[in-house]
């Protein structure tokens, strides 16, 4: 069974069984519900949603049944074709819109497509909001429009000028320092819409852009997760190449990665390090990313007599704790950077602009300046589910099982030892208990996470 339903919206495997994978039923069902949410709770008859979509094979066909679901319910559709995750969360406030839909399984192989919710800010609908369309959906209480009442639709080709356009005009994007230094930079895009985004931006900005999988198409070359053992081929490209360094982003463009000029990995959840070390040198405040992130970052914002506090996983979460604490910078350590100042929401193309000021004025290169961070290394690994595994009840056992530690259950189980860590959840993406952990060596931190996983089976 590959429907999953949660507050990262409705996602599945394209084919199939209705109700056990995403069917073209499941996503005419789905999308009349969030509609019919949406209707249900705006004072107004005229609503109009934005829609966009990675380059996904299904990408096409999941995108014409969601526009024409909503133009059945009597919604007018403004489909920006191929996009990225934060152009159309940028794009919805800024076409004063109800809401939208991002038509991407994210970092999700390519056989997985999923329906993203975006409110009228542009920003992930709450837990509570996607119970209540889950509800409506359960209930297929739909009222379709009537053939005079139906929805426009509309195509727009100028989301990525717009976005652009945003990052180049923010204050802490200096465009002439970066073009000063002419910085040569290799990106492996995925064969998804990445391709298209972000050499506009780095054009922009100066930059040469050496290509790799760049050709928005959907046929992934390798496992679209932006992890060291899936780019091998970019980190040899920007040797050959004698680059400044290389970019790597997910198929919907929320997730950054670095590879320095030697072709070695900058580390995923140092995209967010880096960032927020540079802005937090420019002003005190407070940093935000979720539990399952490394320690770094909070050594950076003590390090700039900032605070640092941590969320739950999942993007809504994050962005609900920056909210709160009015937060300079905030993320995931899977290369997600949220900067308030532009938008709520993960953004390669803002991540990219930031850390090229940064490397532009610290006049080092990117190996110097992950050298001047503290060293931390991540596991980051998997149990699969099966239906008979009961995971709250596993997480309960591991909660007993480490009692004497300083554990948080804000989010699964995070156990805290005094020089490493390892967190516990079950994924609201994949049937999969994700187990990371961290610790001041690679080894020790994989030699934890098996450690951890061994426990587990025996609980099993």
């Amino acid at each position: 069974m590959s429907l999953i339903k949660s507050i990262s919206g409705i996602r599945g495997t394209i084919g199939g069984k209705v109700n056990d994978n995403l069917t073209p039923l499941d996503v005419v069902k789905f999308a009349s519900a969030f509609g019919t949410w949406l209707q249900n709770n705006k004072n107004k008859k005229d609503l109009t949603l934005v829609i966009g979509r990675d380059a996904r094979i299904s990408g096409e066909m999941v995108s014409s049944l969601v526009s024409a679901t909503l133009q059945g319910l009597g919604i007018n559709v403004v489909d920006l074709g191929l996009s990225t995750t934060p152009t159309v969360e940028i794009m919805v406030p800024e076409l004063k819109a109800d809401g939208g839909i991002i038509l991407t399984a994210s970092h999700n192989p390519k056989q997985w497509n999923a329906l993203k919710l975006l409110n009228e800010k542009g920003e992930f609908i709450s837990g509570e909001n996607g119970a209540e369309m889950l509800a409506i959906a359960e209930s297929e209480d739909f009222n379709y429009a009537e053939v005079d009442d139906l929805g426009k639709y509309e195509v727009r080709n100028d989301a990525f000028d717009i976005h652009i356009q945003q990052i180049l005009d923010l204050p802490m994007v200096d465009v002439e320092a970066i073009k000063a230094k002419n910085f040569k930079v290799v990106l492996d895009a995925v064969n998804s819409t990445g391709g298209i985004a972000i050499p506009m931006l780095l054009n922009k900005l100066g930059c040469e852009t050496v290509k790799l999988y760049c050709e928005p198409n959907g046929q992934f070359p390798h496992n679209p997760e932006p992890l060291k053992e899936h780019l091998g081929d970019i980190c040899e490209l920007v040797k050959k190449e004698n680059a400044d360094f290389g970019v790597v982003v997910d198929p919907d463009v929320d997730r950054l990665a670095l590879i320095d000029e030697k072709g070695e990995m900058f580390g995923e959840e140092y995209t967010l390090v880096a960032i927020a070390d540079y802005l937090l040198k420019h002003k005190n405040g407070v940093a935000v990313s979720n539990l399952s992130s490394s320690r770094a970052l909070r050594d950076i914002a003590q390090n700039h007599n900032s605070e640092y506090f941590a969320s739950a996983v999942g993007e809504v979460n994050v962005v609900t704790l920056m909210k709160e604490k009015n937060a300079v910078i905030g993320g995931e350590g899977n290369g997600g950077i949220i900067y308030p100042d532009l938008h709520y929401g993960r953004d390669s193309l803002v991540g990219v602009a930031l850390f090229l000021t940064y490397l532009a004025k610290e006049n080092k290169t990117v190996s110097e300046l992950r050298a001047g961070y503290p060293s931390y290394f991540m596991g980051k690994k998997k149990i699969e589910l099966t239906p008979e595994i009961n995971v709250d009840e596993i997480l309960s056992k591991m909660e007993k099982e480490y009692q004497n530690e300083e554990v948080s259950t804000i989010d699964g189980v995070k156990i805290d030892f005094e020089n490493n860590w390892v967190h516990l959840r079950k994924s609201n993406t994949e049937p999969i208990i994700r187990v990371y952990t961290e610790a001041k060596s690679q080894e020790e931190a994989d030699q934890l996470a098996d450690e951890i996983i061994a426990k587990i089976n025996s609980l099993i």
